[in-house]
């Protein structure tokens, strides 16, 4: 399997990892009770626990944009050290993003999402 890959699977695995988190952490603050029902009326977590559910869904909304570059690399045949470069920076980003979201430390979330941007820009102009 190719370094492309295989950092895409590490980072199907961290959003399953931030899932199992957020849903922990939502059912840790409000209770089992606002996971079971169809959530219409149900308080937000806040905290931790939404900075959490937050972070997940940042990581859904950016791997949307990150499993078709890598595939499009792959069948493309346009895969290379740029393309392994770009997606480790992206799995190692949204990795470090998840944290430091979590904690609560606001510039530096923004210059760690700026980079897992940039990641997924440097596969992109290999595309090109």
């Amino acid at each position: 399997m190719s370094t492309e890959f295989t950092l895409l699977l590490w980072s199907v695995a961290l959003t399953f990892v931030q899932m199992v988190i957020a849903a922990s952490a939502t059912t840790w603050q409000l209770g089992v009770s606002s996971n079971a029902t169809d959530r219409e009326g149900v308080l937000e977590p806040t905290g931790w626990a939404g900075r959490a559910k937050r972070a997940h869904l940042d990581m859904i909304e950016n791997m949307v944009l990150f499993i078709p570059l890598i595939i499009v690399a792959d069948i493309a045949g346009r895969d290379n050290r740029m393309t392994e470069i770009g997606a480790e920076l992206f799995f190692w980003s949204r990795l470090a993003y998840a944290v430091v979201c979590i904690i609560g430390v606001p510039r530096l979330r923004t210059a760690i999402w700026s980079a897992s941007a940039v990641a997924m820009v440097l596969i992109f102009l290999q595309l090109l």
